[in-house]
Formats: C-alpha cells, sequence, structure tokens
C-alpha cells in the first residue's frame, strides 16, 4: 500500500509563511500528478495546487502570486510553500496522489487516488 505523509501545519499570523510537506511511503514506480486540497470548516474540499511530474502546475485563483506548489520526483514528495497568508486560508489541507504505481507483495498495482490524512493551517487575523 502507499500512504501519503504530510507536516508543516500550524498557526501563523496573517501575512506570514508556512511550508507543508508531503511525502509518499511504498515502493513506488511513478506518480502522475500530486497536489494540495483544502477544506475550511462548513466548506467543500477544494483544489489548491497542483503539479505532475513533468512539473507543470495549477493554481486556484485565491493562491496564485502568493502560494507556489513544488514536487521532488526522486523522494515523491510534494511542498507547498505559502506566502502571504491571509486568515482566509485557514483550513485542514490534504496531500493528494494520483495514479500511483507501486510495488506489492510480488506484484505492480495501481491506485487511481491516495490522500494524506490533512495537516492544519490557521491564520490569525
Amino acid at each position: 500500500q502507499v500512504q501519503l505523509v504530510e507536516s508543516g501545519g500550524g498557526l501563523v499570523q496573517a501575512g506570514g509563511s508556512l511550508r507543508l510537506s508531503c511525502a509518499a511511503s511504498g515502493v513506488i514506480f511513478s506518480i502522475n500528478a500530486m497536489g494540495w486540497y483544502r477544506q475550511a470548516p462548513g466548506k467543500q474540499r477544494e483544489l489548491v495546487a497542483t503539479i505532475t511530474s513533468g512539473g507543470t502546475t495549477t493554481y486556484a485563483d485565491s493562491v496564485k502570486g502568493r502560494f507556489t506548489i513544488s514536487r521532488d520526483n526522486a523522494k515523491n514528495t510534494v511542498y507547498l510553500q505559502m506566502n502571504s497568508l491571509k486568515p482566509e486560508d485557514t483550513a485542514v489541507y490534504y496531500c493528494n496522489a494520483e495514479r500511483v504505481t507501486y510495488y506489492d507483495n510480488d506484484s505492480i498495482r495501481r491506485m487511481g487516488a491516495v490522500w494524506g490524512q490533512g495537516t492544519q493551517v490557521t491564520v490569525s487575523s
């Protein structure tokens, strides 16, 4: 099985910065896209940013120019650098990996999507 482990969340004042990390564990051959989503209380989960294995990125309009997603394919790790944080960025942030190919129990297996457990980001005004 493949698991995603997130770290880096916390409490920060408005205007501050945080860096989230998400590492995929397991014997992994490839991951197509990795990304970050967030869910605020009472709201639906929404896309924050994604990055393909080739480095193509997408961002939600609300974070463009403030957040930067990056990826280390050798470490199967994705990062989210968050600058100029606003109170409305407060949410649980979830890491996602799409189309994962991995080795398990003497077989090559594929998973459509894997999610992390989430990490809380709180921005105070």
